[in-house]
């Protein structure tokens, strides 16, 4: 693996529209840092992306812990000495069934960690690899239930927790734009499965998240977005 080639960090890489970011991902040239809780699954889905491992390699990490973030970005550093991309795709399920008036604010603090503590961690972690970049980007992948704009009732802790997500885009965008980051949030829209047979394919939803991550210096930093078009806030 080319220690030329620049290097993007994809969590929850195992599996939907994370896997299918680290397949495009590989085709543009960049080598693949695979995130998956399970490393296992992780290594099977980096062996079918890639069965040389030219472009990508899997790698163990829980977003919900600061140990395991640790132990990433000093992965990252002796493996590759760079970091990119980062794209905070590690989630946790929705939670369509229940509501705000009676959630379990157990799980709602759970999706919390994972959704908007998980990628603060990982970002926090990136930083100093990300700022040497010449090209740094951050991709939070986010989702229509995190458009306050929009929101009726229904999926709390998921809704919540991608909202902050947004939030956290939005601040750092601010803060890093001197150092040349973009950091932006990306909606890629309902994947199409059983439950909904009208969603997008994989393809589509990951170029969504391929967009932002290609941005050029300079380009636009702080947007809520899906297809390069703005979403609602």
């Amino acid at each position: 693996m080319s220690v030329d080639l620049p290097v993007a960090v994809v969590t929850g890489g195992n599996r939907g529209i994370g896997r299918e970011v680290c397949r495009q991902l590989a085709l543009l040239g960049f080598s693949v840092a695979l995130g998956a809780r399970d490393l296992r699954k992780g290594e099977l889905a980096a062996k079918e992306l890639d069965p040389d491992g030219a472009r990508i390699v899997p790698f163990h990490l829980e977003v919900d812990s600061t140990l395991s973030v640790d132990a990433l970005a000093g992965w990252v550093k002796e493996r590759f000495g760079r970091a990119d991309v980062l794209v905070n795709n590690a989630s946790t399920p929705y939670d369509r069934w229940a509501t705000a008036g009676g959630a379990d604010l157990g799980m709602v603090a759970e999706a919390i960690d994972v959704n908007l503590f998980g990628p603060w961690r990982v970002i926090q972690a990136l930083l100093p690899l990300l700022r040497s970049s010449p090209a740094p980007r951050i991709v939070n992948v986010s989702s229509e239930d995190a458009s306050v704009a929009a929101m009726t009732g229904g999926s709390p802790a998921f809704s919540v927790s991608k909202a902050g997500l947004n939030a956290l885009t939005r601040l750092l965008a601010g803060e890093l734009g001197r150092d040349g980051i973009l950091v932006n949030s990306v909606c890629p829209g309902q994947p199409h499965d059983e439950m909904h047979p009208t969603g997008r394919t994989m393809a589509q939803a990951a170029a969504s998240v391929i967009w932002a991550v290609t941005l050029p210096n300079g380009g636009p930093t702080g947007t809520f977005t899906r297809d390069g078009r703005p979403f609602p806030w």
